[in-house]
């Protein structure tokens, strides 16, 4: 099946009826063989998409969570070369990509040039959401961006570290390639839709202040308390694999 969005043909994200790639899925894995569905999925007859999709136009969601006191879904999305973004999903909402990389128009010919121009809803009719949080890849922007790859992360709601309440954390794997250096940054949630104001936090006792590590994830317990889970080795060996606890 071609992609309805000629100029950047293939990949996933836009595509609904044929690929599960790009989207948030929702099942219900308590009923069903081996799952069932739930009824009200914004494609759940199957007619003009496949029943799974609850949101989509995303290009590779990394760590999503629920904020514990008002169930919002907070999820991070890794972009190509030039964005990394985070998102509020809400059911049936396409996030643009890969018309899209955040806010800009993405040029699967050459990705490191925006296209000047793109649409600004897809197929269907529906609006481009746009990300609450974007920043450049320190890959293509040194000078600028924050670091390489977004990660996901959680609201706080922990009682430790009460100027942090109600904010919500998310890092970069590293901010330097070919370094364990990745960073955490705060937001100021402002509801579902404009930009969160962020800033980055820093870490008493540590070099220069520094994360010192490569950032894999977020954790949180029942009290709301977040831990970062942390790698000196830029892929998936050794034992070099630390948590800790934001206090």
């Amino acid at each position: 099946m071609r992609d309805w969005y000629e100029e950047n043909d293939g990949g996933n994200g836009q595509d609904v009826k044929q690929n599960l790639l790009g989207s948030i899925l929702r099942i219900d894995v308590n009923n069903g063989s081996p799952y069932s569905v739930p009824s009200d999925n914004p494609f759940a007859d199957g007619r003009m998409g496949m029943k799974e999709i609850y949101a989509f136009g995303l290009r590779n969601p990394y760590r999503f969570s629920f904020d514990r006191e008002t169930g919002m879904l907070i999820a991070g999305d890794a972009g190509q070369v030039l964005r990394e973004e985070v998102n509020v999903i809400r059911k049936g909402g396409n996030y643009g990509w890969n018309v899209k990389e955040g806010t800009i128009c993405f040029n699967a010919a050459n990705n490191k040039e925006p296209l000047e121009s793109c649409p600004e809803e897809d197929s269907l009719g529906n609006e481009f959401i746009d990300p609450v949080i974007e920043f450049k890849n320190s890959m293509s922007y040194p000078q600028e961006g924050l670091g390489i790859v977004g990660i996901g992360g959680y609201v706080y709601r922990g009682s430790v570290r009460a100027n942090l309440r109600g904010n919500y954390l998310f890092g970069v794997w590293t901010q330097h390639h070919g370094k364990p250096d990745g960073a955490i940054f705060s937001a100021e949630m402002t509801g579902e839709q404009g930009s969160w104001d962020y800033r980055k936090l820093h870490f008493q006792g540590m070099p220069g202040a520094s994360l010192g590590h490569y950032l894999l994830g977020f954790g949180q317990d029942n009290s709301g308390e977040v831990y970062l889970l942390t790698t000196d080795k830029a892929g998936p060996v050794g034992n070099t694999g630390k948590v800790f606890q934001i206090n």
